[in-house]
């Protein structure tokens, strides 16, 4: 049996399933915490989505500090901070804040996406001017913010100085690869819904790395959708409810998470397939053989050093059960 062994993490978006309200959703999002802190998975990253009806992780920083609460030892993090909207003080008082209550649990992914429309980014932007471009600047502003007291400016996060809360540049495009490779920061690709950038920014990334306080060599983790089942078709069943989340995308629309369906081709059209089929390719799917394999030459080929999988399942019973068969086969089991 080939050797995977590598550390698994979960991305959550906090989805709303069909028939909940955004309360059980939050409890969803704490209940698939504490059963995959259970399974043994490293990180616990919660998402930042602005003015989307079907989503919960909008205020990402309280929903981190909730599953910190009712967790034990698993990693808990944001997958990521839109850093446009925010300014970075307030992060580092926030994140300062939680590195004091729970000491070596907290991550901080940090993205340059607004994670919304441009007239909700208006309406959440701390500025006019376009904070997209201050990306660098505030990243090193953080970074300042949770180091030493003798490295700072007047302006300090108190708590925070000092906390040395992890920081880890997220992208969806190459270019947040040049930043976190000149930074020396550990880089996670979006590879869940933008996979067509994927293996380009992992190649800038390590090429282009410089070695920092923070990291030695590249540390290099891609969000995969995984959709692991007992067997291959009920795999693909369970997948139309991805399929549909993707939909809904391409679409704009805003149907709560729904429950798989026979037939994809009785709801999208052949142009919405390909786009939503496109956007979903970075996926794991089928049956524990298929994973192993599916995994194994992903691996093979790209050799990251974690994967971070986000599973969109209706049944929250077979979603604990899609990351378990995840866990059993990079333990090879």
């Amino acid at each position: 049996m080939s050797n995977i062994q590598i550390p698994v993490s979960v991305l959550n978006l906090a989805p709303i399933r069909k028939g909940q309200g955004p309360k059980e959703a939050i409890d969803s999002m704490v209940d698939l915490a504490q059963a995959t802190e259970k399974m043994g998975y490293t990180r616990y990253w919660i998402a930042e989505h602005h003015n989307t009806p079907t989503l919960v992780s909008s205020a990402t920083s309280m929903l981190i500090k909730h599953t910190l609460e009712h967790t034990d030892h698993i990693r808990v993090g944001s997958g990521g901070i839109m850093l446009p909207n925010h300014a970075p003080l307030v992060i580092a008082e926030q994140f300062g804040t939680m590195a004091t209550i729970y000491p070596n649990r907290l991550d901080l992914g940090l993205g340059r996406a607004p994670g919304t429309d441009m007239i909700t980014a208006n309406a959440l932007r701390r500025s006019q001017n376009d904070s997209v471009y201050t990306f660098p600047e505030d990243v090193n502003a953080l970074l300042t913010y949770f180091g030493p007291e003798k490295l700072q400016s007047n302006v300090k996060a108190y708590p925070g100085v000092g906390t040395n809360v992890p920081v880890y540049i997220l992208g969806s495009s190459t270019d947040s690869a040049y930043l976190a490779a000149k930074l020396g920061l550990p880089y996670v690709f979006a590879s869940h819904f933008a996979p067509r950038y994927m293996e380009e920014a992992i190649s800038i990334y390590r090429k282009r790395f410089q070695p920092s306080e923070y990291l030695d060599s590249p540390h290099m983790i891609v969000c995969l959708n995984v959709i692991a089942a007992e067997s291959d078709e009920e795999a693909q069943f369970e997948s139309t409810t991805m399929q549909q989340f993707f939909l809904n995308v391409v679409r704009g629309s805003q149907t709560p998470l729904s429950p798989p369906v026979e037939n994809m081709d009785d709801i999208w059209n052949q142009r919405e397939k390909a786009m939503a089929t496109s956007m979903s390719s970075g996926t794991l799917l089928g049956s524990k053989d298929s994973i192993r394999e599916q995994l194994t030459s992903f691996q093979a080929k790209y050799n990251v050093n974690e994967i971070m999988a986000v599973s969109y399942m209706y049944d929250p019973n077979k979603q604990k059960r899609s990351y378990e068969l995840l866990k059993e086969v990079v333990d090879g089991n």
